[in-house]
């Protein structure tokens, strides 16, 4: 099993901290009752989460992929790219869209996957690299407080949601829009003549 007990500044022991302080607004999510209660967490949490890419897409990736599985290293990538886009559109989304806590809820379990894989196979593969994991550390701890300050720049992601204005937002827009297949509507025929349909056929 991995030893956690890092000194604080430790690159790694910095991440798994993230890690517990997200799991743990996940968490506060799902017992909130109320929307003021359910947005304060979402805000908290999104802020949260994007200061923890950052800091690990500069500094923590580059300094251990050429040593850790290409798969891995590609595959955490990606889950950053998806978690990234749901982010962007809870930044962007209006707070009363129906589907908006089910997009908090499928990023939570995206980020507790990423998360799971990460502390099982990545990061104990990457301790066991020759680095230099306070030093790291220390770059991560000053980047955090730069973003902290400064402002946390928008990144590809959100610049293809804002292009999208909200048309696309997610296929539930589309889905709960249209007209269910076993409703009946009227059909022409060839003829001219008005048919009743139901279901996937039609009524002679």
């Amino acid at each position: 099993m991995f030893d956690w007990m890092l000194p604080e500044k430790h690159a790694i022991a910095i991440l798994k901290k993230d890690h517990d302080a997200v799991k743990d607004l996940f968490e506060k999510f799902e017992k909130a009752d109320s929307t003021a209660q359910k947005e304060k967490i979402i805000a908290k949490a999104v802020h949260e989460l994007k200061i923890h890419a950052a800091i690990e897409e500069e500094i923590f990736y580059p300094a251990v992929r050429k040593h850790v599985e290409k798969d891995m290293m590609n595959e955490a990538d990606e889950e950053h790219h998806v978690a990234r886009v749901l982010i962007a559109e809870l930044d962007t989304g209006r707070r009363d869209n129906d589907h908006r806590d089910a997009k908090f809820t499928v990023l939570a379990e995206n980020v507790r996957h990423h998360i799971k894989e990460e502390e099982n196979e990545m990061l104990p593969k990457a301790k066991a690299l020759e680095i230099d994991f306070m030093a790291l550390g220390q770059l991560m701890l000053d980047r955090k407080a730069a973003l902290e300050k400064g402002g946390i720049p928008d990144d590809a992601e959100h610049a293809m949601v804002a292009k999208a204005k909200g048309k696309a937002d997610s296929p539930a827009a589309k889905a709960r829009n249209a007209t269910s297949p076993l409703r009946k509507t009227p059909a022409k025929t060839g003829t001219g003549r008005t048919v009743k349909t139901g279901r996937a056929r039609a009524s002679r």
